[in-house]
């Protein structure tokens, strides 16, 4: 009766511990049993501790059973501290302010001219002759005349020196003197002017009016000549440079026609703003030993306006930006032979140049930096590094 009676009592109790096992959260909330309420989250934690552990076991097989869920694959390189060189690009035009057209300086017929295209002159040297419509002439009698003035007005000083004659007789010889030198020297300018020289020294690039033609002052034109030494590029830069880009900068000048690139500096920076494009004028000198760089040849130019000495740059490639605008990278941390785990780093990004970006602040000298496969992984993620041979 004893073995009976017990056996009821723990099958009551079985079925007790059934029911409250089945019995619903709400159920038990609105019992406002404290200790059942207790006993039931303890109950519910270790099934969410067993759950998780079962979840990961899970995905742990998953991983080994299916491809698509295995660790990803990534390349990493190491950032360095180098010299990083920001270039404004322009282009221009070669210039020189020796690219002259001659014009005469007297009118009449072009009776010589003494040099070909393509011939080397120096400043003063005779290029063309023009006729002088008889000055040559006028100059020989003027200068008859002017001899006897001369003679004349020396007997006059001689007697005046010895207190002989009157002082109105010595000035007027003397006024006659000097007026008939000047008469000679005003004609024999006229007649230089028919000497068509060289302003400086140069190479005639046309000879543009044949001997024979009839010229006009300051109409016809007679001569081009360049001189390729002192040669210039002047461009317009817009006004965000004006304090980066000054007299001394380097610059790197490219001459596509050519295949040419030399290395120059800015000769002048101009220190007027152009209203209508917001631009200001800098002159860049352009050394030209061979003579090979001619005027008004394009030009493109990479101005250096910042150097970093100790710059940390990596490819624009693998940056992404989250909701808040901020630019991110992935490195890696906890690294274990080829395993390791992404980590998330903001970062602060300055000047680019072609495909890599300066980063101001985020990174350091020596961080690791996931590259390939960096937009395929997440924050804290496991990864597998491919190491290359």
């Amino acid at each position: 009766m004893k073995k009976i009676l017990s056996l009821l009592i723990v099958v009551l109790l079985l079925a007790s511990c059934e029911n409250n096992k089945n019995q619903s959260v709400e159920d038990l909330l609105n019992t406002n049993d404290l200790k059942q309420i207790r006993k039931k989250k303890s109950e519910l934690d270790s099934e969410q501790q067993e759950i998780a552990f079962q979840i990961k076991q899970l995905e742990t097989k998953i991983k080994e059973l299916d491809p698509q869920e295995k660790v990803p694959l990534i390349t990493t390189f190491i950032v360095k501290e180098e010299v990083f060189k920001h270039f404004v690009e322009l282009q221009g035009n070669v210039n020189t302010k020796q690219n002259l057209i001659i014009y005469p300086e007297y009118s009449g017929i072009l009776t010589r001219v003494f040099v070909k295209d393509g011939q080397q002159v120096s400043k003063g040297q005779k290029l063309a002759k023009i006729d002088d419509g008889g000055l040559s002439q006028q100059v020989t009698q003027l200068q008859i005349q002017a001899d006897l003035a001369k003679t004349t007005f020396e007997r006059q000083e001689r007697l005046w020196n010895q207190k002989i004659g009157s002082e109105i007789q010595y000035l007027q010889a003397k006024s006659t003197y000097e007026s008939q030198q000047e008469a000679v020297s005003q004609l024999q300018q006229q007649i230089g002017k028919t000497i068509v020289r060289a302003p400086f020294s140069g190479t005639i690039d046309d000879v543009i009016t044949e001997q024979g033609s009839v010229v006009t002052i300051g109409q016809s034109q007679l001569f081009r000549i360049v001189n390729l030494e002192d040669m210039y590029i002047e461009i317009n830069v817009p006004e965000r440079y004006i304090s980066s880009v000054i007299q001394g900068k380097d610059v790197l000048v490219d001459f596509p026609i050519l295949g040419k690139t030399i290395n120059a500096k800015v000769r002048q920076a101009g220190n007027f703003i152009n209203p209508a494009n917001r631009t200001f004028k800098i002159k860049v000198a352009v050394p030209n030993k061979d003579k090979t760089i001619k005027p008004n040849l394009t030009a493109k130019l990479k101005i250096n306006d910042y150097t970093n000495e100790k710059a940390i740059l990596i490819p624009q490639s693998i940056i992404s930006e989250n909701a808040e605008g901020q630019q991110y990278v992935y490195t890696i941390k906890d690294k274990n032979e080829n395993k390791a785990s992404a980590k998330r780093v903001i970062i602060e990004t300055g000047k680019t140049q072609g495909d890599y970006i300066e980063v101001l602040s985020g990174l350091q000298n020596g961080n690791e930096i996931i590259d390939e496969g960096a937009r395929s992984v997440k924050d804290g993620q496991e990864v597998k590094i491919l190491i290359s041979e």
